[in-house]
Parts: C-alpha cells; structure tokens; sequence
C-alpha cells in the first residue's frame, strides 16, 4: 500500500472500529472526495424520484415492504 506512516498508523486504528463505526468514516471520505455540493442537487433528486414513483404507478408496479426489501438486502450480504 503506498501512504505514509501516518495513513498507515490511521487505517489500523479505523480498522479496529466498529462496524457501524468505519461505515460513516467512510461515508464522510468518499463525501470529502466528491466535492462542493450541488445547489440544485436535493431538488433535482426529488424531482427524479417523483418521476420514478409516477412511471411505475402507471405501469402497475406495486412497491414491496421496507422490512421485505431489508430483508432480500440482508440475505444476499448474508446477514439473514
């Protein structure tokens, strides 16, 4: 791995975080990596996502449950 002493020092100690923990480490790196926000982001991903939900209402599509959703999610991480 090519980082320095103290990235390396840095990483070990985040590896031996929690879960939960490490999750939102990595969370806020990835987000410190993508740059300023987007003004119009929130908007424009609402927007989108009310587009999504018309065109499947009008399609028939029926929406399963968030505990079955989690679920699927869980078995396939292998968690179920």
């Amino acid at each position: 791995m090519g980082v320095t002493n103290s990235a390396r020092k840095l990483l070990h100690g985040v590896l031996g975080l929690s879960e939960e923990d490490r999750v939102r480490i990595a969370t806020e790196l990835l987000a410190s990596l993508d740059g300023p926000p987007d003004a119009d982001w929130d908007e424009a991903w609402a927007a989108e996502l009310e587009s999504r939900q018309r065109a499947a209402e009008e399609r028939g599509v029926v929406a399963p449950e968030w505990g079955e959703v989690r679920a699927r999610i869980l078995a396939r991480l292998g968690r179920g």
